[in-house]
C-alpha cells in the first residue's frame, strides 16, 4: 500500500485527479478497449472531480472511451432526487465531461428485483473486463462504499442495511432530518473493490484519522473494511495532514520519506 500525504484537501484532490488522468492517458483507451473507472460519491471526491473537469476543459484528457461503474446507490430514492447518487454524479462530474451516457453504470435502487440488479451489476463489471482503477472515499468508521463494519471482506454487490452512524453522517445531505435518510442501499462489495486492478482512496480531515490509522497500522479486519486494502497489490490512499493525526510519528515519517520523489 502507498500512502500519499498532502498538505490539504486541495492538493490531495489535485494529486488524485492527476494520477487518474495519467492512468487514462497511458491506457490510450479505444471503443474496443475502454478504460474502466470505478466512481464514488460523497464530499471527499468532489475536489477530485473538479480537477478532472478542469483537465478535460483544458483538452488534456478525454472521457470518450471511459466506462464508469459507481460504488453505490440508495434504495427507494428516485433517480432525479437531488440527493440520489445518480443526481450527484451528473451534477458534480458527468454533465461537465464528454463521457457517453451508455458508458455510465449506476445501480438502480428502484429495481423490482434488487438481488437480480446486484447480480447483473457484477456481471456487467466482468463483461467490461473488470475495473482498471476504483476510486473511493472512506467513512469515519472505516467503511468503503456502503460496506459497514462487519461486512465480509470477500463480499460482492448486494443490498445493505445502513448503520445508525452512517445514517447520522449522511443526514447532512437531508437537512439533518434522520427520517429523510434512506435506511438501505445497494453497494459494491469489498471483494468487488479488491478485484480492481488498482484502488485509489481519498481520505481527508481529522474525522477520518481513526479510519486511516486502522487502514495503515491496524490488522486486516471486517470491522474496518478499509483495512482490506493492505492485501491489494496496487492500493493507494491519498490523505491530508489532518487525517494523519492518529498515525504514529514513525509511520508518518516513513511514508513521507519513501514518497518524496514520486508523483
Amino acid at each position: 500500500m502507498r500512502l500519499i500525504i498532502e498538505p490539504d484537501y486541495l492538493t490531495l484532490s489535485r494529486w488524485a485527479a492527476d494520477y487518474v488522468a495519467a492512468k487514462i492517458k497511458a491506457a490510450n483507451p479505444t471503443p474496443e478497449k475502454p478504460f474502466v473507472l470505478g466512481c464514488p460519491t460523497g464530499s471527499s471526491p468532489i475536489g477530485l472531480y473538479k480537477r478532472l473537469i478542469e483537465l478535460y476543459k483544458k483538452g488534456e484528457i478525454s472521457f470518450e472511451n471511459v466506462v464508469t461503474f459507481n460504488m453505490d446507490e440508495y434504495v427507494g430514492l428516485a433517480e432525479d432526487h437531488p440527493e440520489s447518487y445518480h443526481s450527484f454524479m451528473w451534477k458534480h462530474f458527468f454533465s461537465h465531461i464528454n463521457i457517453k451516457k451508455e458508458n455510465i453504470h449506476i445501480l438502480n435502487g428502484n429495481a423490482k428485483n434488487l438481488e437480480e440488479e446486484c447480480a447483473n451489476y457484477e456481471k456487467a463489471i466482468k463483461d467490461a473486463g473488470g475495473i482498471d482503477l476504483f476510486l473511493g472515499g472512506v467513512g469515519q468508521d472505516g467503511h468503503i462504499a456502503f460496506n459497514e463494519p462487519g461486512s465480509s471482506l470477500t463480499s460482492v454487490t448486494r443490498k445493505k442495511e445502513l448503520t445508525s452512524d452512517t445514517i447520522i453522517a449522511n443526514s447532512r445531505f437531508f437537512d439533518y432530518d434522520l427520517d429523510k435518510v434512506p435506511r438501505v442501499a445497494l453497494t459494491v462489495g469489498v471483494g468487488t473493490v479488491m478485484a480492481a486492478k488498482e484502488v485509489l482512496i481519498v481520505c481527508n480531515g481529522h474525522g477520518k484519522a481513526r479510519a486511516l490509522k486502522h487502514a495503515v497500522e491496524g490488522g486486516v479486519s471486517q470491522m474496518w473494511t478499509i483495512s482490506a486494502l493492505q492485501l491489494h497489490p496496487h492500493a493507494i490512499i491519498v490523505c491530508d495532514e489532518t487525517a494523519t493525526d492518529e498515525l504514529k510519528v514513525g509511520t508518518y515519517k516513513y511514508f513521507k520519506d519513501i514518497e518524496k520523489d514520486n508523483l
